[in-house]
């Protein structure tokens, strides 16, 4: 269970600074009685700023931020620089970064404006795929999660600045408490840019990181293990790699997806060595609000049509596909096996609808379920990461496969990102639709579940349409 957290009223902190030093003050005076080390959480409302602006503002490379945003919804959060972070690799990595969220808790005093969406202390998580990194190369570590110094969130016109600090014993308060007062002063200044659709067209050149060739054959050699009962599913990854006349503009990247993709999660996160994984993810792994849980099955694919009667004939045949709905199935079965395996019962819709993006259309099945006794965020992430719809079925045998067949490290393409609040709440997608932005290199990630019946042309064709979406949006 989630450690309680100290609560004070203070909602007027921000608005008067010799309060401010005052509460700060306190905090450390308990910290010399008790030889503690307190985190101070403050969350202030504040006035409609658009998060990524703020991002823009006041990231720096070589810090840690994380940026989520769903913009049919009206939500975004940026989170920028570290009070407290974890890294670390192996197969415990979920484990360890709860206990580590629980540790921090257990030490937080949150304040202010508590009332308010997205207020308090969230942690942001970044996994990779593989929960080790055999070639030492990958530039994310198996599991990245911190608490922000810096915090900014919206929902719809509801916005809310989150200040999260260390005080010790040893603890300036004068200069913490004037360091809060002009990092408050740049975020108010960051007013609403004026975003647009970037149409700066680019001559991108994309190479293939592997011969495209190696993916079908790959595909073709899937296929014969297919046959012969070795795995029934597995899903094979292809990755290109663009160089820029001149770096990326990873916010106005993001602005792009975030307008092109309005339905999708459009995310970044950074691993404090100036490059960022980006994306725009229709997948949502789980969500918890106040114990209720969300998560989706999404497997089985089809272009959009280019008119509405095109369009609902690539939906139907989507729909009537039995390929697809085998694939579909078996992401479902697997969801329900794992959440059983927690002790927890769920509810789904008895045939599969459509999630209808921009340029592809999916299989759709959304599963709810209650969450019961002491389960907590990341040991269902880790029962669930990875399903059948980026690994394979079975899973173990599917991921030894993708080793093998995949010349690549995948590193956080296909895994979960997100946060986890105080109070236990949560939300996790999975990091596909994206790409690895290192200055004026980008290398973008698309997928492919192979199961029987699959053509290795169409499978590529169905990578290239997903590689091209993001391809678009780079700016």
């Amino acid at each position: 269970m989630f450690a309680s957290v100290p609560v004070t009223h203070h909602a007027n902190l921000f608005e008067d600074r010799k309060e401010l030093h005052q509460f700060l003050l306190a905090c450390k005076q308990t910290l010399i009685e008790k030889g503690l080390q307190k985190v101070v959480s403050i969350s202030l409302p504040s006035k409609p700023l658009d998060p990524l602006a703020v991002l823009d503002r006041i990231a720096e490379p070589e810090k840690l931020h994380f940026y989520w945003e769903k913009a049919n919804q009206g939500e975004a959060i940026a989170a920028i620089d570290t009070a407290a972070k974890f890294k670390l690799e192996g197969v415990d990595r979920f484990s360890q970064a709860q206990k580590f969220i629980d540790s921090c808790l257990a030490n937080t005093i949150a304040t202010g404006a508590l009332d308010l969406p997205f207020s308090g202390p969230h942690f942001f998580c970044t996994f990779t795929f593989f929960d080790e990194n055999i070639n030492g190369d990958s530039p994310f570590p198996a599991a990245t999660v911190f608490l922000p110094r810096w915090q900014f969130s919206c929902q719809k016109d509801c916005c809310v600045i989150v200040a999260n600090t260390v005080i010790d014993s040893n603890a300036n308060i004068e200069v913490i408490a004037e360091n809060i007062w002009q990092k408050l002063h740049q975020i108010r200044l960051a007013n609403y840019r004026n975003f647009h659709l970037s149409n700066y067209k680019q001559k991108l050149q994309p190479q293939d990181v592997t011969d495209r060739r190696n993916f079908q054959s790959s595909v073709v050699s899937a296929l014969q293990s297919i046959r012969s009962k070795h795995f029934s599913k597995i899903v094979l990854a292809h990755a290109i790699e663009v160089n820029s006349p001149r770096p990326f503009h990873r916010v106005d990247s993001l602005n792009n997806l975030r307008i092109i993709y309005p339905d999708c999660y459009v995310f970044s996160t950074s691993n404090g060595k100036g490059q960022d994984f980006i994306g725009a993810s229709p997948e949502r792994l789980i969500r918890i609000q106040e114990r209720e849980l969300e998560t989706d099955a999404l497997a089985g694919s089809a272009p959009r049509g280019k008119t509405a009667a095109e369009d609902a004939y690539f939906a139907e045949l989507l729909l009537r596909s039995e390929k697809e709905r085998r694939e579909h199935r078996v992401v479902i079965d697997f969801i329900v096996d794992r959440l059983s395996n927690l002790g927890l019962s769920h509810q789904r819709l008895p045939i599969p609808g459509l999630l209808q993006l921009s340029n592809i259309q999916h299989l759709w099945t959304p599963i709810r379920g209650k969450i019961t006794g002491g389960v907590q965020p990341l040991q269902i992430l880790a029962e669930l990461h990875p399903t059948p719809a980026v690994a394979g079925d079975p899973r173990d045998i599917a991921l030894s496969q993708i080793r093998r067949y995949e010349a690549f490290d995948r590193s956080v393409y296909a895994a979960p990102l997100g946060w986890i609040d105080h109070r236990g709440n949560s939300e996790f997608v999975v990091g596909i639709r994206s790409a690895l932005i290192d200055s004026d290199r980008a290398r973008l990630y698309a997928g492919a579940g192979i199961v029987a019946g699959s053509d290795p042309d169409k499978e590529l064709a169905e990578i290239q349409l997903k590689l091209q979406a993001l391809l678009k949006a780079l700016v």
